[in-house]
């Protein structure tokens, strides 16, 4: 079975995005999700992939919309969080959900990882993720990221899985 796995930078409100962008520049958690995400597929709302310059190298776009007509050759293409599930071969061994937030929020109960980057700063945006609720996640592992002249904030990656 596919582990299905969000991957998300969020600031303490809960913000990823405002205007269809990133509201930081973090190289080192756009390395790490480059080295967790490197070689899988992807499932991703149209908005966040129309938000990249190119498409993510080594990576299989699974593209969510309501747009009928929608086209984006050599990626999948469907209407909904099932069919994009369905869309991924059975031998795979995990899949990410990478945004945008409506994505997020419709994934959170079939996903059975969380990988987080928690911001240690309020930022302002118009896209959130949704609450992780500690009462169905339990947390796994913690690597916290000081500040430092290439990232302007605080960081600490987390990850959580469902307690059995």
């Amino acid at each position: 079975m596919i582990k299905l796995i969000s991957i998300a930078a969020i600031a303490e409100n809960n913000a990823i995005g405002k205007n269809n962008d990133l509201v930081w520049h973090l190289p080192d958690d756009f390395k790490r999700f480059k080295a967790l995400t490197s070689g899988h597929y992807i499932i991703l709302g149209r908005k966040t992939f129309e938000s990249f310059p190119k498409p993510l190298p080594n990576r299989t776009h699974v593209i969510i919309t309501r747009q009928k007509n929608f086209q984006a050759p050599g990626h999948i293409v469907v209407n909904s969080l099932n069919e994009a599930i369905a869309a991924i071969p059975k031998n795979e061994e995990k899949a990410f959900v990478i945004g945008g937030g409506e994505i997020y929020k419709q994934a959170m109960s079939r996903v059975d990882q969380l990988e987080i980057t928690h911001v240690h700063t309020t930022v302002e945006g118009d896209t959130f993720f949704p609450e992780i609720d500690s009462k169905q996640w339990k947390l796994v592992e913690e690597t916290h990221h000081p500040k430092d002249e290439r990232h302007q904030f605080d960081f600490t990656y987390k990850a959580y899985v469902r307690p059995t």
